[in-house]
């Protein structure tokens, strides 16, 4: 069970996951330690899955970011595994949703251009043998960045 100071904890490692055990118990009014303690807990408790440093993707020159719906033609087991695997192979992929509805994968996708979009769809996705069709959208603006999960 989590409780108020872990929820205050976790949103304060959301917002900024860099803080120091002294710069979060400032801010949460107890001891380095007890923080570490805590910090330590929802870790093995598998609250805090990770750290990641969240990078511009436009100045790393990745300047097209889509959304893929990819319908399969074959289903099964074979085919859900072999088409996880192609996907894992694909730094661009950077997540992949299964999901209910018309599409049964989505992905989300960051290529340096159209024409690397492209070849995604045409060279790599289309190729695989249980994909009937791809529904690619560009994203044009984000309106609102990646967020905090809700604590």
């Amino acid at each position: 069970m989590l409780d108020s100071t872990d929820t205050r904890l976790l949103t304060a490692l959301q917002r900024d996951a860099t803080l120091t055990a002294q710069d979060l118990s400032a801010q949460l009014n107890l001891s380095p330690s007890q923080i570490g303690r805590r910090k330590q807990r929802l870790e093995a408790e598998g609250f805090i899955e990770g750290y990641v440093a969240r990078l511009d993707a436009r100045r790393l020159g990745l300047g097209v970011q889509g959304f893929v719906q990819v319908h399969l033609g074959t289903h099964g087991p074979e085919h859900s595994t072999s088409f996880a695997r192609l996907l894992n192979t694909q730094p661009q992929i950077t997540s992949a949703w299964t999901l209910t509805g018309d599409a049964d994968y989505l992905l989300r996708v960051y290529c340096v251009d159209l024409a690397a979009l492209n070849s995604l769809i045409h060279d790599i996705l289309l190729p695989h043998p249980a994909v009937a069709r791809v529904h690619s959208q560009i994203v044009m603006d984000q309106l609102k960045p990646d967020g905090p999960l809700p604590t």
